[in-house]
């Protein structure tokens, strides 16, 4: 037998969903907890299915129920929206709030460019950014906290659709006054900086990906420093050591008004792959779909369309 629910009710869960808490969401949509409340738990039974999990002094979480939930219900609700100007015969431009996760190597840099020229096509798209490292953009996208997201190709679930946007090979960053500083761009070995003081980006699965191409040469590095800013780690290579990293700048100035320098390595060693990535078994909106083709014309590559 049919259950009845209705679309305000969807709206109030993905409100809450997005928000991950019942006193943010019913500040946003202007209504009371206690009202929020209610349509939640209607929603609930018409849907057979506790849809979130209360996490005390931490608001709330999706269960497996509830994320299957928005992944259906996020088209549905876009598609409502503009049933209007289906009828009208309209071509309706992409509308609404689109949350996305970013990693933050990515963001730095890329991000800018990509969000301004979306802004500037979409203009009707509330686009909010959940920046971070990389396991925190992996559970953002799985637990429903974004829809579409940029990362790296590592550590990631089968479960995930991705896209590859753009490959960047790693390289071997020095002081400006290192010794190996004058044969940039290189290329120098791995080996020959055996000796010398590693400054690490410590971040999830980051860390496992750049300890692993010393693994692939025979070296075992002298780690120094670990630092989970990537701006910390080139600040602190411009006094001492070396890092390896892979998201080349343009220019060589760090924050504390030191320079390095970028080298190519001589060994041959797998790069980092950014994505376009969302859960597996959802239907992107509009939204996420033009947000992924502004994505592939910022950059492009090769791989299965999202």
């Amino acid at each position: 037998m049919p259950r009845d629910f209705t679309l305000t009710q969807l709206r109030h869960f993905c409100a809450v969903a997005q928000e991950q808490s019942m006193t943010v969401a019913a500040a946003g949509l202007n209504v009371s907890q206690s009202a929020l409340s209610s349509s939640i738990a209607h929603l609930e039974a018409a849907m057979g299915a506790a849809l979130f999990q209360r996490v005390p002094r931490r608001g709330v979480r999706l269960t497996e129920s509830g994320l299957r939930l928005l992944r259906e219900c996020l088209p549905l609700l876009e598609a409502a929206d503009q049933l209007p100007a289906s009828v009208r015969l309209d071509d309706e431009a992409p509308a609404g709030r689109l949350a996305v996760g970013v990693y933050e190597p990515v963001a730095s840099l890329r991000l800018p460019g990509i969000v301004a020229e979306f802004s500037r096509r979409h203009p009707q798209v509330e686009l909010t950014v959940l920046e971070g490292n990389q396991e925190f953009v992996r559970q953002a996208l799985l637990s429903g906290g974004c829809e579409v997201a940029l990362l790296y190709g590592m550590g990631l679930d089968a479960g995930l659709r991705t896209e590859v946007l753009e490959e960047l090979p790693p390289h071997v960053l020095v002081g400006a006054g290192h010794r190996l500083a004058a044969r940039a761009p290189g290329p120098v070995s791995l080996g020959e900086l055996a000796e010398e003081p590693l400054v690490l980006l410590d971040l999830p699965h980051t860390r496992e990906y750049l300890l692993g191409l010393f693994d692939a040469v025979g070296v075992v590095p002298r780690v120094r420093h670990r630092f989970s800013g990537y701006e910390t780690v080139r600040s602190f290579v411009a006094l001492e050591g070396y890092a390896v990293l892979n998201r080349r700048l343009p220019h060589g100035a760090t924050h504390t008004g030191g320079r390095v320098v970028a080298l190519d390595i001589a060994e041959d060693l797998p790069p980092v792959q950014v994505l376009l990535a969302r859960a597996g078994g959802s239907r992107p909106t509009r939204r996420a779909a033009a947000f992924a083709e502004v994505c592939r014309a910022a950059l492009p590559g090769p791989g299965p369309r999202v």
